[in-house]
């Protein structure tokens, strides 16, 4: 965990000035403790039960700026999208799905600052309500592009790669498998698991298509960083 706060820590401090031309942005859906069906009423589920963690991905680069842990609620995008905009300088173009609170967050993120455009997907049959109970996608029979915000350009409304970047996070972290024994005791335990998943595949993981890191092909980072770099980082800021 402690490893993780550094992690945290570290993507803290150099996710800033970012110039970015086409972000995407999902919500992957994972459990802490129990699945939320089971949570019982005199429990407070905030940190138990179902958990999302709002991504955000620079379609360009594949440098994941920031995410966030929590329910899936307005207030939650609201502070997520007031996070991208405090670490984003450019106009760019924004994608999301059709998660109704997103419109309300990107106003007061950006107002009229931003190209957003959001993607809705029909299914031959609704999802299931439970989050946990969604194991397969449903066969989709219509696929709907809106501009939200400014001028998007249509062909680039999508959010094809993030929904990727939700399939490495899957099989990457075993705790975000749905059919799973490995899933998180502790929201904090979750939480660290994502800062180190987020720092090693910005900084440490060479993307195949770009044969960098993120990081690198973002302009934040001169070369492939490694666990020691983040701990001896840890060190020269204690030292210093």
């Amino acid at each position: 965990m402690a490893v993780g706060e550094m992690a945290e820590r570290y993507m803290s401090r150099y996710m800033v000035d970012l110039k970015v031309n086409r972000l995407h942005v999902d919500e992957i859906w994972s459990y802490v403790g129990k699945h939320q069906k089971r949570v019982a009423d005199f429990e407070s589920d905030k940190y138990i039960g179902d958990q999302y963690a709002f991504v955000a991905m620079d379609s360009e680069t594949k440098l994941v700026p920031c995410f966030r842990l929590s329910k899936r609620t307005g207030e939650a995008a609201n502070a997520f999208m007031l996070e991208l905009s405090a670490r984003i300088v450019t106009r760019f173009q924004l994608s999301t799905d059709a998660f109704p609170p997103y419109e309300n967050a990107v106003d007061e993120a950006w107002g009229a600052d931003i190209d957003y455009g959001q993607v809705q997907k029909e299914f031959v049959s609704p999802p299931a309500k439970e989050a946990s109970r969604r194991y397969t996608p449903g066969q989709i029979i219509r696929v709907t592009k809106r501009a939200v915000t400014g001028n998007p350009k249509r062909k680039y409304i999508s959010t094809s790669h993030i929904e990727r970047q939700n399939l490495s996070m899957r099989v990457s972290m075993r705790r975000l498998t749905r059919l799973t024994n490995a899933y998180s005791k502790k929201w904090e335990n979750l939480r660290a698991a994502l800062n180190l998943y987020f720092w090693w595949y910005n900084f440490g993981r060479v993307h195949e298509a770009l044969r960098v890191t993120p990081a690198m092909e973002a302009g934040i980072s001169k070369r492939i960083m490694t666990w020691n770099d983040l701990l001896n980082w840890q060190e020269q800021r204690i030292a210093a």
